[in-house]
């Protein structure tokens, strides 16, 4: 699943290696994928058909792979996150109608998140949902606003290693073996509203618009971070430096793939089994667990919630930023201090209040999650193909243009997206 190509000057090669950088880019972009809503996806498709649908798992896995190292390869190559590159190379009525529903998706997304944080923090501690809302909203604005990258990337990177509760969580249920090992090797597919409605959601949260976004900016923000302030000192990236990424890439997507399995493994053998099959969302999902797997595995399931939504949520409120300044041609950089680059923070303000709002306007956060899937799901696509135009376009990437192999993957992930949504919209009539 690698690319390689061009040589790099040799400061490149003092970038981080070891355990840092396995637990880099890639594993903080995997764990963001698996935010509170996506948690909630898995948790209600593990109840509602028990380990029958873990082969989903495995089956996004190279999608994941794909879109996120495209971003990330773009991101590298041309020393511009994506929303830059666009404004740069295409038609503006191009970069608005992206730009229009990928914003969109990502402050209902962040909404969401923070009202499922809430509901799981409330189940370890009683305090009003709504004031905490508030206080998470405000602690991760302040982390943002006035941490440095270097901090955010720490603690980013350690947060997303709390994902592994669910591996705890799927251990305590005590799962059937054989049940386990069908489910995860031979797809079983039922032909009726509720089976594809549920597949088209796990397709639409695992792969996500915010990815492509966050990604290819942590690459520029990387290179800022090594003090090239310029897209013309950021562009072009070695062979060495791609296939350093796509290994890094992959081991964040299988961790992420990796939690998803076992969050449905977890509810497919304890709620699936004794006849619980409705879940709204992840915080019920951790409520459900405690009468049947046990007190622990419902705190390993809402502690989970609400780690891995201090690294989603700043991911899709800064992503919403970057895109906006970017499109706008607006100063824009996590390494640079609020004074440098007021207006980029104030996006960020500007976007967590309105995905607080969301929370206090009667919205239920779990219906809104189901539009802000089908607005990404039919944006995702043509966003797909644009990265897809982009990586092949020698104007941007000099000869590091796709392999043959990478752009059918391309096609064939934003097909299979582009039929998810479709399909979801289709199970409303059935």
């Amino acid at each position: 699943m690698t690319e390689a190509d061009l040589k790099r000057s040799p400061a490149s090669q003092s970038k981080k290696s070891g355990l840092g950088r396995i637990l880099g880019r890639g594993i903080i972009s995997g764990a963001a994928d698996d935010d509170p809503s996506a948690i909630g996806t898995y948790a209600s498709a593990g109840a509602q058909f028990g380990p029958a649908i873990l082969w989903t798992a495995p089956v996004t896995l190279p999608m994941m792979f794909t879109v996120v190292y495209l971003s990330s390869k773009l991101g590298q190559v041309s020393g511009r996150g994506l929303f830059h590159a666009i404004r740069d190379f295409y038609p503006r009525w191009l970069l608005w109608s992206v730009l229009f529903g990928v914003v969109i998706g990502n402050t209902i997304e962040a909404a969401a998140n923070l009202g499922g944080m809430a509901a799981a923090i409330n189940i370890l501690v009683p305090v009003p949902i709504p004031l905490i809302v508030v206080a998470v909203a405000a602690i991760l604005l302040v982390i943002q606003v006035f941490g440095s990258y270097d901090l955010i990337r720490r603690i980013f990177r350690w947060l997303a290693l709390t994902l592994l509760a669910y591996a705890g969580a799927a251990v305590l249920s005590k799962p059937d073996f054989l049940a386990t090992f069908k489910g995860s090797f031979v797809p079983t597919v039922e032909f009726n509203k509720e089976f594809l409605a549920i597949v088209a959601a796990i397709i639409g949260t695992t792969l996500s618009a915010y990815l492509y976004t966050w990604q290819s900016n942590e690459e520029v923000e990387e290179e800022i971070a090594e003090g090239k302030a310029t897209v013309e000192e950021r562009k072009g990236a070695s062979d060495d430096d791609l296939q350093k990424s796509s290994r890094e890439i992959l081991v964040g997507m299988t961790f992420s793939n990796l939690i998803m399995y076992f969050i449905i493994l977890a509810t497919g053998s304890t709620l699936h089994a004794n006849g619980q099959t409705e879940i709204g969302t992840a915080a019920q999902a951790a409520e459900a667990l405690k009468p049947i797997a046990g007190d622990a595995a419902g705190y390993l399931f809402a502690a989970g919630i609400v780690s891995v939504g201090f690294l989603a949520v700043p991911v899709m409120t800064t992503g919403a930023a970057y895109d906006l300044a970017q499109s706008f041609g607006i100063k824009g950089s996590l390494n640079a201090k609020a004074g440098r680059a007021p207006m980029f923070y104030i996006i960020i303000g500007l976007v967590t209040l309105i995905a607080v709002a969301l929370n206090f306007l009667g919205f239920n956060p779990m219906r809104a999650l189901v539009w802000s899937g089908i607005v990404q799901g039919f944006s995702t696509p043509p966003l797909l193909f644009l990265i897809l135009l982009m990586t092949n376009n020698r104007q941007i990437m000099g000869d590091k243009v796709n392999s043959r192999a990478m752009n059918v993957l391309g096609c064939v992930t934003a097909a299979v997206i582009f039929a998810a949504s479709a399909g979801l919209v289709v199970t409303w009539f059935l």
